[in-house]
């Protein structure tokens, strides 16, 4: 692909069979509570195989995020009505250093490492979500609110559960959805505790091919996939 390419679609038939290393496709998250889509990260291929998928969002990738109707981040207005005030979306670019996720098929959470300036290694971020849904031009998945940190040494602790619960309020998750998450919480701790995959895969030590260019966010970024697979 040149340089600066967009994002597009790998094949037409269909969901989408694996991508090749190098291919540039969409990692999406619907708002919660509805049908559109509300964040859209143009990604690169790192692995995709019937065991993982792994993508890089490298630096300054125009990405696309939900703000307040007047412009607002989420995470500046009040929790108590930051689920409640009218939203929208705006196109933005994904500051600090690049991010790594790699996600297993059908498990409900994806996980993220993260880096400091110079590639020292931060953190992995469990991210719980539904597990990722396949299509010709990505994946698309749905927060669920609650994420759990883990660092080099092991040790972990759960994030957001202020906002995990505030969401149940404002009637964002059902009681049996929240249940289902607290569950995949569990579930994902006990492979923390037990240091599997991909914990104990070394993807920290992993570095993106210098050769590869930021992919450029799709106009049809929000177009709705004809076919979808897990």
């Amino acid at each position: 692909m040149a340089d600066g390419e967009a994002v597009r679609r790998v094949g037409t038939g269909g969901a989408a069979a694996f991508w090749e290393p190098g291919s540039r496709i969409l990692w999406r998250y619907r708002e919660n509570g509805g049908a559109n889509f509300h964040i859209a990260r143009p990604v690169t291929v790192v692995r995709d195989d019937e065991e993982l998928l792994a993508v890089w969002l490298a630096p300054g990738t125009q990405c696309v995020k939900p703000v307040l109707a007047d412009g607002t981040p989420p995470h500046q207005e009040p929790l108590r009505t930051r689920y409640t005030k009218p939203r929208t979306v705006a196109r933005g670019h994904w500051l600090g250093t690049g991010v790594l996720k790699v996600a297993r098929p059908g498990e409900p959470w994806s996980v993220w490492l993260f880096w400091d300036q110079g590639w020292q290694f931060k953190n992995w971020y469990v991210n719980l979500e539904t597990p990722l849904a396949r299509w010709d031009g990505g994946v698309d998945s749905e927060d669920h609110f609650l994420d759990i940190c883990v660092y080099p040494d092991r040790s972990w602790g759960l994030r957001d559960e202020d906002e995990f619960a505030q969401a149940q309020q404002d009637g964002l998750m059902d009681r049996a959805v929240a249940e289902q998450v607290r569950e995949a919480g569990s579930r994902a701790v006990e492979v923390i505790r037990a240091w599997g995959p991909p914990f104990s895969e070394g993807w920290q030590h992993w570095r993106p091919d210098p050769s590869w260019a930021v992919p450029l966010l799709p106009e049809d970024w929000d177009r709705t996939p004809a076919h979808m697979s897990t």
